[in-house]
């Protein structure tokens, strides 16, 4: 009798282990978050053994796959911009003036995601329905393969390719209305090339709005209050965040480890908290009695042997103020379970004190990952919260 009972009681511990996740209140839909949450770490768990047989991590993902499907509003093509692969979506209906236009960058930790899967190309389409706009979303090579700067490099790459006059006569964009926007960690990369994109003589037509959504943008600090207060939130938790950070850099676990424990950076680099210092830059609302601690500094070996996490083109909080004031009109959203709020706060807190003009949108219940929850295949409430104004219509 105490075999058939052991028999039955392993299988309903896996299965709560694997469904049930502590959501806050305020979150609806919990069940189903949990189940979505349940697949995705099933999802991470069996990554490595793809990984040690040589394929990509992430296989069932390939199910979010779909083909550019034109129809009656919108013409769809995958194509290249300087052999990186794009998905443009173009409105049908003529127009008698030129179009305002997106350049898309998807999320996914920087080591999964595609313009082609189904919550992108909803989201692509719906650009084009809400703003009559060419919408161009891109990919860009992941890691474990491919590590920094590579990813920044493809999107950069495929940008300056699109903001040539002759490709945005071919798509009928005007180029005083370009948006370039993205999530998570294509939230990341919009940041950083749009800051370099400033300083690059060849380039004469400028992004001229930039929209960030829950996005990372400094890799120097692992235990901000946002970090704490979401270290256990489903979707993205501390120890994946610091995960996915160390893989864009390296697939040496000593990196990762460091992070974990928020003692990376060298003391040599101290210098650089300034801009990522949480007590000067958060809203009081948001410190909630959480006390400001001086970092512990890490072994130099690691930064010099893996020194992205320390460049401006990774870490966009580490710009200087003679940068952000050049940049233009942005679209910060930040939600508040997760744990990357607080780098979203603090990117809009310097950019206010450097003038520029910032539209800043914070979900209450909202969690990481939740554009991607809005589209029909996952049909989340709160996940129509961001469309509303993630591209501001301009």
């Amino acid at each position: 009798m105490w075999k058939k009972s052991l028999c039955l009681l392993i299988p309903c511990v896996l299965i709560a282990y694997y469904c049930y996740t502590p959501v806050p209140d305020k979150i609806e839909q919990q069940w189903e978050l949990m189940m979505i949450w349940s697949f995705m770490r099933i999802q991470m768990h069996i990554a490595p053994l793809f990984e040690m047989l040589g394929f990509r991590p992430f296989p069932l993902l390939e199910i979010l796959v779909v083909p550019p499907t034109s129809d009656e509003n919108v013409t769809v093509t995958d194509t290249l911009f300087n052999n990186v692969p794009v998905r443009v979506f173009v409105p049908k209906q003529k127009s008698s003036t030129l179009r305002r236009a997106v350049f898309y960058i998807h999320g996914g930790g920087w080591v999964t995601g595609s313009a082609a899967w189904d919550p992108y190309d909803e989201l692509g389409r719906w650009m084009v329905e809400r703003l009559d706009a060419v919408v161009v979303s891109t990919d860009y090579r992941l890691s474990p393969q491919y590590h920094f700067p590579t990813q920044f490099e493809d999107v950069y790459d495929a940008l300056r390719w699109f903001l040539r006059k002759k490709v945005l006569a071919e798509y009928g964009v005007d180029p005083t209305r370009i948006c370039i926007a993205g999530d998570s960690a294509g939230g990341n990369l919009a940041a950083a090339v749009n800051q370099k994109l400033l300083n690059d003589p060849e380039i004469k037509i400028k992004v001229k709005i930039q929209s960030l959504i829950y996005a990372p943008l400094q890799a120097l600090d692992m235990d901000l209050p946002s970090y704490q207060e979401n270290s256990h939130m489903v979707i993205v938790k501390k120890q994946q965040m610091a995960e996915v950070w160390s893989r864009y850099f390296t697939s040496d676990k000593a990196l990762y480890e460091a992070m974990v424990a928020n003692q990376h950076t060298p003391v040599e680099s101290s210098h650089l908290f300034k801009f990522v210092n949480w007590s000067t830059l958060l809203p009081e609302r948001f410190k909630k009695g959480h006390v400001y601690t001086n970092p512990i500094h890490g072994p130099s070996e690691l930064a010099k042997k893996y020194p992205g996490f320390l460049d401006v083109r990774a870490s966009p909080l580490l710009a200087d103020d003679s940068t952000l004031r050049r940049l233009p009109l942005t679209h910060i959203l930040t939600c508040q379970y997760d744990v990357l709020r607080d780098d979203g706060l603090m990117y809009l807190s310097r950019l206010r004190a450097a003038d520029v003009q910032v539209a800043h949108e914070h979900v209450e219940d909202g969690f990481h990952g939740i554009l991607s929850f809005g589209s029909s295949l996952l049909n989340f409430r709160a996940g129509f919260v961001p469309r509303g104004d993630c591209i501001k219509e301009r």
